[in-house]
């Protein structure tokens, strides 16, 4: 059966671009409409391409929080996650981390990221946008875009409410850029840091 770009990489759970750089590798053959429109052979494409369709690619439901006093958010944080992907019918699997929003380094994040490359997800699913990362998300979306990942914010219009959660990140960047200048064992640095401290300790006491 000869199909479109678009069709095929529906059936086949592709970004069209994955299509479009097989064939100028030699590694399909594309027929052409006399309007210049690519066909694609589905039977040949489903033998080469190692995705799944999108209706048998796993849904991963990821939630995460900065420490371990904020583990009863990470629960519930996951419960919501499991209710709304089972409301819709949804077979899932689940990633949590612990770590700062600005570390990039977390395990599930980094298994999260393998898998959407992979082409075996299909649906991403988090509670907010930070929760997976404080900085950077927007590349993460751009990647499931490409590899054809439906990602789904539940409270797209709402901020995590997590001022202690911002203020640690901010912290963590201040803390970095400080030991660099300063070095890791300076006093300098100490005092930098014994004032961000306090300063952290005023807003959470606010």
């Amino acid at each position: 059966m000869k199909v479109s770009i678009g069709k095929a990489s529906r059936e086949l759970g592709v970004h069209p671009d994955t299509l479009r750089r097989w064939e100028k590798q030699g590694k399909i053959v594309v027929e052409r409409t006399p309007t210049g429109f690519r066909r694609y052979d589905l039977a040949m494409l489903r033998g080469l391409a190692p995705h799944k369709a999108p209706s048998a690619r796993t849904t991963l439901l990821y939630a995460r929080v900065s420490s371990h006093d904020q583990k009863d958010d990470l629960a519930r944080q996951v419960a919501l996650l499991e209710s709304f992907a089972a409301a819709n019918g949804w077979t899932y699997e689940v990633l949590q981390d612990l770590g700062l929003g600005l570390n990039y380094h977390k395990k599930s994040l980094r298994q999260l990221l393998h898998r959407i490359c992979s082409g075996e997800v299909g649906r991403l699913v988090l509670t907010h946008k930070d929760r997976l990362l404080r900085f950077g998300s927007e590349l993460v979306f751009s990647l499931c875009e490409h590899f054809g990942t439906e990602v789904i914010i539940i409270n797209a219009s709402e901020d995590a409410p997590c001022e202690e959660e911002l203020v640690q990140d901010v912290l963590e960047i201040i803390t970095v850029f400080s030991a660099r200048l300063y070095g890791s064992r300076s006093h300098k640095n100490k005092q930098v840091l014994d004032a961000l401290k306090a300063a952290a300790n005023a807003v959470g006491g606010s």
